[in-house]
């Protein structure tokens, strides 16, 4: 008897290690599919874009990129009640169908060149479909196992679920990497791009392969056969105040933040070396992957924890560590990365002295306006450049001027020159601003011999442990929140709303404060204030939940 209660428990073990791997292999699939179109949104903006100036099409792009963002919470509520009503396994086989033909289609799509508007429309149609494939994906993975994971283990096995963002930006990075070797930056731009859209329908045909051996939630048959379920999941869930306060605890008191710090972690601080600090796009993916190579092992070690803790402690600890130490670390980062920038940014700061009536918010949606007041002029170099400034207002009617140290160089009025005499003297203007900036100390671009990078991947690395510490175990804490029958719909409404929209805008809000402030550190405070406000209202209100019963 002895022997045959270990071979059951064996059968039991690897059956659950199967649901695990199955659920956590189709949602590696759907980030990968998901952070692909990021990672290239460059090449997409060359593409699909270009009947637009660059600057607007690559604002564009990211734009599209958004898009996919703005829907998950929708996405979050359709197949949420899909899922509370259909089942959790034939919920996510559905998502993962879409999201799989939508980004193969992707690889297929005709470019602006060949069909003009229709290029663009049929690419955001498709980012649509994958926000709202993904807003349905991840709860339902993280349902399912959950409501298979051992009493005790809940924690841990969810954990594998949250491993899955990470490991999916992280193959989207290795394969463009691979490609991009391969055929090199010409072809690649030219055709080779959409190799990796491609390769996910080989990605979709194992996971579907792998999910259909998989069998429904105990939980929820068992919910069904007992006629338990909710006839009415979105009314349940967001009419009823006992389960939407729930609802809005879990935004505000545990996902808001969470989500800030996932995308500091690894979007942001992929987009602050490239962008801010100049160092070149692969030694930058390079670097970044190797930091989630070695961070992502924390997400199961924190899931782990929360079961022996609890979930709240682990989250809010990493929400008030990245609070507290964010800019020390990016400053560090600077230092790291780009010594020559930091050195200079110390010894010769730089000023834009301008009227503050002057100066314009440079966005321009439909790429028409010209921004030419002499402080937009000085401005818009200054971000080209990467360079940081602080902002000193001049009197009413002065002509700005860019003062580097002691240096001064004043800039000029370009309302009234017509437009050869504008960029002719635009560009000597320029050059001349550039030659300063160099006599003090401005490098062009990070110098990789002068980069520190066991430090830069360390720091990289740090930012990984705080996602790690916030991600690791938000899935059981989400799971433990609310009732079985309507837990897939209540669950995964605060979960994209705080990652599809707090975090998901993370990157063009905190760039959008840099550009109007001249900070390369501004930008930070967005994630620091929204991870504060969760470590109060999650250490306040949100009740601890590990080990609560998910069977009800």
């Amino acid at each position: 008897m002895v022997a045959a209660a270990a071979g059951a428990q064996a059968r039991t073990g690897r059956a659950d290690w199967l649901i695990v791997g199955g659920a956590s292999a189709g949602t590696v699939f759907e980030w990968y599919d998901f952070y692909l179109y990021g990672s290239l949104a460059g090449v997409i903006s060359e593409q699909f874009f270009s009947g637009v100036n660059a600057t607007t099409g690559y604002i564009f792009a990211l734009l599209a990129f958004a898009a996919g963002f703005a829907v998950r919470p929708f996405g979050a509520l359709v197949f949420g009640r899909l899922g509370d009503l259909w089942g959790r396994k034939n919920t996510f086989l559905v998502t993962m169908v879409l999201m799989g033909l939508s980004t193969f289609a992707v690889g297929l799509l005709p470019s602006y060149a060949a069909v003009g508007v229709a290029a663009p429309v049929a690419l955001i149609l498709m980012r649509l479909i994958q926000g709202l494939a993904l807003g349905g994906e991840y709860g339902g993975a993280a349902t399912y196992v959950a409501e298979h994971a051992p009493e005790g283990k809940r924690g841990l096995y969810t954990s594998w679920i949250q491993t899955t963002a990470t490991f999916g930006l992280f193959l989207s990075l290795v394969v463009i990497l691979v490609v991009r070797t391969r055929v090199g930056e010409d072809a690649f731009k030219a055709w080779a791009w959409r190799i990796p859209f491609l390769v996910s329908s080989v990605l979709l045909a194992v996971s579907m392969w792998i999910r259909l051996r998989l069998n429904e939630s105990p939980v929820f048959q068992r919910m069904v056969a007992e006629g338990k379920s909710s006839k009415q999941p979105l009314t349940d869930s967001f009419a009823k105040w006992g389960n939407l306060k729930l609802v809005l605890l879990a935004l505000a008191g545990l996902t808001a933040g969470q989500a800030v710090v996932w995308y500091t972690g690894q979007f942001y601080a992929l987009f602050f070396l490239e962008k801010t600090l100049k160092v070149d796009g692969a030694l930058t993916n390079t670097l970044v992957a190797i930091a989630l190579l070695l961070g992502t092992p924390f997400f199961v070690v924190f899931g782990w924890l929360s079961d022996k803790i609890g979930r709240k402690p682990v989250i809010l600890a990493g929400c008030l560590l990245a609070a507290l130490t964010y800019f020390p670390i990016f400053k560090a980062l600077t230092v790291a990365a780009n010594p020559q920038l930091a050195a200079a940014s110390a010894s010769a700061p730089v000023t834009v002295v301008a009227d503050p009536a002057d100066c314009a918010f440079q966005f321009d949606p439909v790429g028409k306006k010209a921004f030419v007041s002499s402080c937009d002029l000085a401005k818009s170099a200054l971000a080209t450049a990467g360079v940081s400034y602080a902002n000193q207002a001049a009197p009413a009617g002065s002509v700005a001027a860019v003062k580097i140290g002691q240096v001064v160089i004043p800039s000029f009025r370009g309302e009234t020159l017509p437009a050869a005499e504008l960029k002719t003297q635009k560009a000597a203007w320029t050059k001349s601003l550039g030659a300063a900036l160099k006599t003090a100390g401005y490098p062009a671009k990070a110098d990789p011999a002068k980069m520190n990078k066991p430090l830069v991947v360390g720091l990289l690395w740090l930012l990984v442990i705080y996602v790690t510490l916030v991600y690791g175990p938000v899935a059981a804490a989400l799971v433990e929140m609310f009732p079985a029958r309507i837990r897939y719909t209540s669950m995964s409404l605060p979960y994209h709303i705080g990652n599809g929209w707090f975090g998901g805008f993370l990157p063009t809000t905190a760039f959008a404060m840099v550009a109007a402030t001249g900070n390369i550190y501004y930008g930070l405070w967005y994630p620091i204030v929204v991870a504060a406000i969760t470590v109060v209202v999650g250490g306040l209100f949100v009740k601890e939940m590990r080990g609560a019963p998910i069977e009800a």
